[in-house]
């Protein structure tokens, strides 16, 4: 996290984002890949393998492998695990909340992505797994529906916190007791020729307003919640982060760019269209 200081938000050209689409696009396409292979008995080390072996047939390279000494290419975290999970051994179970989170280059430019899913689907799942992953998912949502020129960046973190305000009292009207916590220290980001670079992108209201949204302007809107806690820490790896009180976490991440035309999610496979239009947000992709 950058701090609430003078920050950055560099926008790029129209060809830079389409090379950043190239990037995002493998991204998206290697995490409905790892979705896919995301079954009861399977290790997270073969994901990871899988991945890695998908991206670089496609001419990129991962983002994360080798990233200040991370030793994957995805960062798969399960049940109580918020972020930075280490691939390796251990096996998925039918139930589990696994998020997976995928970064890959292209010429030099990034797309990062995550998603969250259940392993064996929803008829195996907790009802509080299934509303928790979707209340992140759409407050992902709700952040890219708010990043419009002429905003400031921070102010992405109160849609998202209304967002899973609103999700919570909802589940709770309708009988399912719930409560939301947005995770405390981690954050959403720029991206471009790196793929952590200023300015910082909030989950939860802030006071200040930070760097405004211009045209093409690229971040990673990234929210991650708990069913207990907000608070975290490191296991002995250096990596994994859990919740305190070990209450399962989801986490939902694209990265999106705003065009002339309107969002352009760079690491959704049909550019964020179908999310888009139905949330009655403009969709403005660039011309390949």
């Amino acid at each position: 996290m950058f701090g609430l200081g003078k920050e950055k938000l560099p926008v790029k050209t129209p060809e830079q984002l389409r090379l950043m689409r190239k990037a995002g696009l493998v991204v998206g396409q290697c995490l409905q890949e790892v979705r896919a292979a995301a079954v009861d008995g399977i290790s997270t080390g073969y994901l990871d393998a899988l991945a890695e072996a998908f991206i670089r047939a496609q001419g990129a390279t991962p983002s994360f492998l080798g990233y200040q000494g991370f030793p994957g290419s995805l960062c798969i975290s399960v049940n109580e695990e918020v972020v930075h999970g280490i691939p390796g051994e251990r096996l998925l179970n039918n139930g589990d909340l696994v998020s997976i989170d995928c970064g890959a280059i292209v010429d030099g430019w990034h797309g990062d992505s995550a998603i969250s899913l259940i392993v064996g689907g929803d008829l195996n799942a907790r009802p509080q797994d299934v509303a928790l992953s979707k209340a992140t998912h759409d407050s992902m949502w709700a952040g890219i529906g708010g990043f419009r020129s002429g905003r400031g960046i921070y102010e992405l973190g109160g849609d998202i916190q209304d967002s899973i305000e609103a999700s919570q009292q909802a589940m709770n009207a309708d009988g399912l007791e719930v409560a939301f916590e947005i995770v405390d220290g981690y954050t959403g980001h720029g991206i471009g020729r790196e793929m952590h670079m200023e300015p910082t992108v909030y989950n939860e209201r802030v006071k200040a307003k930070g760097p405004q949204v211009r045209v093409g302007a690229t971040v990673a809107i990234e929210p991650m919640v708990t069913l207990g806690t907000y608070e975290t820490h490191e296991l002995g790896d250096d990596w994994t982060v859990v919740t305190d009180d070990g209450s399962r976490a989801a986490h939902w991440e694209h990265t999106v760019a705003l065009t002339d035309d309107g969002l352009w999610v760079l690491t959704a496979l049909d550019g964020g269209r179908v999310e888009l239009e139905a949330r009655g947000l403009p969709f403005g992709p660039l011309a390949d």
